[in-house]
């Protein structure tokens, strides 16, 4: 199905831009860290710069692992296996514990743009459901009947 091919594309094309959006803002708010010697009640500046600069690195790598298994879905046309569906479904948790961060913190923009990714992710994540019940690879539609 074209649809479900366009979804995922477009979903991994968006988390690939989320996750450059995101180490480029984890970068700046680490080198302002470090360049003005910010703590917070007394914890250590290059500690909190080299963190930042972490959970940069890691939400960026999460969100590239993302776009990949959805990418994969898209050019084979199959929905992604078990541990890929755990994965995905994590980062759409994320989506709506961040959206509803940045309604207070960001502003209504940022939460739809949040609620825009959410939505890719959760909509892949069913249009690739499995259904039926004969035997066949994750995202086939298995004919049923007498």
């Amino acid at each position: 199905m074209l649809l479900r091919r366009i979804v995922a594309g477009l979903a991994a094309i968006v988390l690939v831009a989320e996750a450059a959006v995101l180490v480029l803002v984890h970068v700046v708010l680490g080198r302002t860290t470090a360049n003005q010697s910010m703590s917070i009640a007394g914890s250590d500046p290059d500690v909190m710069s080299k963190a930042t600069y972490a959970l940069g690195a890691v939400m960026g790598a999460f969100l590239l692992l993302c776009a990949v298994l959805l990418a994969v879905a898209a050019v084979r046309d199959l929905g992604p296996g078990r541990v890929a569906r755990v994965v995905l479904i994590a980062a759409a948790v994320v989506h709506g514990v961040l959206g509803a961060l940045a309604v207070g913190l960001a502003g209504w923009g940022v939460f739809a743009a949040v609620m825009v990714i959410f939505c890719l992710i959760v909509l892949s994540l069913t249009l690739y459901a499995v259904r039926g019940t004969g035997e066949g690879r994750l995202g086939e539609v298995t004919p049923t009947g007498p």
